[in-house]
């Protein structure tokens, strides 16, 4: 590969490109999943090949190919050069990277216990232990879709300004959607994942089969005990669950360069945030929303992204202030700045575009006890079954799945479907308090044309929030 991407790089620096960058993926892995107990099928893939993205007189082009040899790469190559030349007769202006120090480094995710030295019949017992735990629960659970996934990724990047990057990540991934009925009644836990980078040893320490019996007492309690949401204004603790699809939905998404600068309009959304906000108040102190591609076992996990740049943590609010925007090479030129190694591709026949990693709230230094003690009258949401969010990141909306009522301190019965409608900046402003405790979810977070799904974790710190007008 080191070979191909050496013949890439300087072939395309022949037909004229003022740069040229290559990246190699190998994706192989496994996938399986049960309905009911029945197995559905079975998958085994291995995915291969180059992308090669060039600029040229202002013009970028990118192509890809998988097949390994000269003549493919030399063709994959003359693709991108034509592109970017054609790009550059129509451009108002040019495309143009940030200088940045790049490294010659290696690195690789260790497992403990390497999945793909596990048999079928080895990782099948991780969805029966769940299916056993959900059905000695003794509660009807009509329908249980579980499944299970692990690949590993191997990159190789390189870029003619002296990049070379090689890294090799395993990702692996069990997830259920379980239907529990009674009395007539049904509630779900849909596509409920417990992700991570490394090996079956992450499976085994997060125990997702204790979680799914737990979710399915939850919802039989919330169909025999749940009532309706308190009217009025009430005060609100949110889970890290919430507030891990708030940060990643109205601050993660909006603060992606390429939106605000208006690439992404007509495939995923608009932005609020315009380029002059950075040092405007959007939220109270207590909010800090960090994203982060280095923390180890993440879902998100990188430590180069693919323009070759260094990661580090990116604080995107700090203390409510808007500080950091995501952005790439391109978009950091642009911002006459360095790039936070935000751009990423899911396999080697897409472009690098500007992503997220993991996002979280920020912990403070409150107890999630001492965040329910404070509310008199009010409600703790600790999971979700629905968000909305306009494409300009700022009205929206989350119907809680697991919810309690709490009142003088205590929280008490479960409460149905409360609905939080909200602005971006009303919710972040609306945060007095944060726990210390911080959990992670993972997902995947979709973009792009063609579509890319990436792998993300949301979550982090619990969150109350003051004076909040709940919908049933």
């Amino acid at each position: 590969m080191e070979d191909l991407i050496e013949f890439a790089l300087d072939l395309a620096l022949k037909m004229g490109a003022s740069y040229a960058e290559a990246r190699y993926q190998e994706n192989d892995g496994m996938n399986f999943s049960l309905k009911n107990g029945e197995l559905q099928g079975v998958g085994v893939t291995k995915t291969s090949g180059i992308g090669v993205r060039v600029l040229l007189n202002g013009g970028m082009g990118f192509a890809s190919t998988n097949l390994l040899d000269k003549d493919a790469i030399r063709s994959a190559v003359e693709s991108a050069v034509h592109l970017a030349k054609s790009a550059s007769r129509v451009r108002k202006e040019p495309v143009e990277f940030s200088e940045e120090e790049f490294h010659v480094v290696k690195y690789e995710v260790g497992m403990k216990k390497d999945f793909r030295n596990a048999g079928f019949e080895e990782k099948m017992e991780y969805l029966k232990r769940i299916e056993e735990e959900v059905l000695g629960t003794g509660i009807q659970v009509p329908m249980r879709y579980l499944a299970y996934s692990d690949w590993v990724e191997h990159r190789i990047f390189a870029n003619s300004e002296g990049a070379y990057v090689e890294s090799k990540i395993p990702r692996v991934d069990v997830m259920y959607n379980l239907v529990v009925v009674e009395d007539g009644q049904m509630e779900q836990a849909p596509f409920v994942s417990t992700a991570f980078t490394g090996g079956l040893e992450r499976i085994e320490e997060a125990k997702p089969w204790e979680r799914a019996r737990k979710d399915v007492e939850v919802l039989k309690d919330l169909i025999t005990r749940g009532k309706k949401p308190p009217e009025g204004t009430v005060d609100v603790v949110i889970a890290p669950e919430v507030s891990g699809i708030a940060v990643h939905e109205s601050v993660g998404h909006p603060y992606e360069s390429d939106r605000i600068f208006g690439r992404e309009a007509a495939q995923a959304g608009e932005s609020f945030v315009k380029p002059d906000m950075l040092g405007e108040r959007i939220g109270s102190d207590a909010v800090t929303v960090i994203e982060d591609p280095t923390l180890p076992g993440s879902w998100g996990f990188y430590l180069y992204d693919d323009e070759g740049v260094k990661a580090r943590p990116r604080y995107l609010i700090r203390d409510g202030i808007i500080t950091e925007f995501l952005l790439n090479r391109e978009y950091a030129k642009k911002l006459g700045t360095k790039s936070n190694a935000a751009a990423r591709a899911v396999n080697y026949d897409r472009e690098p575009i500007v992503r997220m990693a993991n996002t979280y709230l920020a912990p403070g230094d409150h107890s999630f006890e001492e965040l329910v003690e404070g509310v008199k009258h009010g409600v703790l949401i600790k999971s979700f079954n629905e968000w909305n969010i306009d494409d300009r990141r700022f009205q929206q909306r989350y119907i809680g799945r697991e919810a309690y009522l709490i009142e003088n301190g205590e929280i008490k019965n479960p409460v149905r479907r409360p609905i939080l409608e909200i602005t971006t900046r009303a919710l972040w402003s609306s945060v007095d308090a944060v726990s210390k405790e911080m959990e992670f979810y993972p997902g995947t977070c979709g973009k792009g044309e063609p579509m890319q799904g990436v792998p993300v974790w949301m979550g982090g710190a619990y969150a109350r929030l003051r004076d909040i007008t709940l919908r049933r």
